[in-house]
């Protein structure tokens, strides 16, 4: 009998996994997306997902996120087990310490930049005045204190996608979680997105994960695992890794 999954004692793990599985049932048969992963990741570190579109580049984020509950395995964010929390406790999860950007910004569009910049920190509970102050704050970070007052509609692809850098940056988060951001930017606004991405990395010393299918930009990551519909395997750039990948994926 396989022992029961625990939690890391190393306190600088930001995020593990052990024996993680998703399944999904599609018609009669069930489609395993990945099983039996293995990862730790330290916190401040940087962490680039790549490979073949439908391999579960997407769903460990969301995993990892909290947006949806593994078939198999565990996901330990430092101590905390979130298979054991709550629908609304894993909500708290999600607000309080993960960050959020994706492809499509998703921003809300009768809203103001700085509007949906405090969207997050309103829900939270905090203080208009409290969450206005921060918003600006992390307008200021991603340069765009100047359109604060401007509606979503009004403002361009890269303008839009670092308000949504700012929202994700808003509550302070220690993860965060981005899937293909650059996406659907051209080459000089998804160079300025990134280097926002690491900036703000760097800056609050937060654990990166990130979706990419543009190799240059994988490169920068302090480690990298790549998949494939099958198999994935990790790619790493750093002595005695911690990050234990190597896990057979089956699509």
């Amino acid at each position: 009998m396989q022992p029961a999954p625990t939690a890391s004692t190393d306190d600088t793990i930001a995020i593990s996994a052990r024996g993680l599985a998703k399944r999904f049932q599609s018609g009669d048969r069930e489609l395993v997306v990945f099983e039996n992963l293995d990862i730790e990741v330290r916190r401040g570190e940087r962490v680039a997902l790549t490979g073949e579109s439908g391999a579960g580049k997407s769903t460990l984020l969301y995993l990892l996120g909290g947006l949806d509950r593994p078939s198999g395995g565990k996901i330990y964010f430092g101590q905390k087990d979130l298979s054991q929390l709550s629908d609304h406790e894993l909500a708290e999860y999600r607000n309080r310490y993960v960050g959020f950007v994706w492809q499509n910004h998703s921003l809300l569009p009768e809203f103001t930049a700085i509007e949906n910049v405090m969207m997050p920190l309103l829900i939270r509970g905090a203080e208009a005045e409290e969450a206005h102050d921060a918003a600006r704050a992390r307008l200021e970070e991603v340069g765009l204190e100047n359109r604060a007052g401007h509606r979503a509609g009004e403002l361009s692809g890269g303008e839009q996608q670092r308000v949504a850098l700012a929202r994700a940056l808003a509550g302070r988060p220690q993860i965060l979680l981005a899937d293909e951001p650059t996406g659907n930017l051209d080459a000089k606004t998804g160079e300025m997105v990134m280097s926002l991405l690491e900036q703000a990395q760097h800056l609050h010393n937060l654990t990166l994960f990130y979706v990419t299918h543009n190799s240059a930009f994988s490169e920068r990551a302090d480690r990298r695992l790549h998949f494939t519909k099958g198999q994935a395997s990790p790619d790493w750039k750093m002595p005695d890794p911690s990050f234990k990948g190597g896990s057979t994926y089956h699509v």
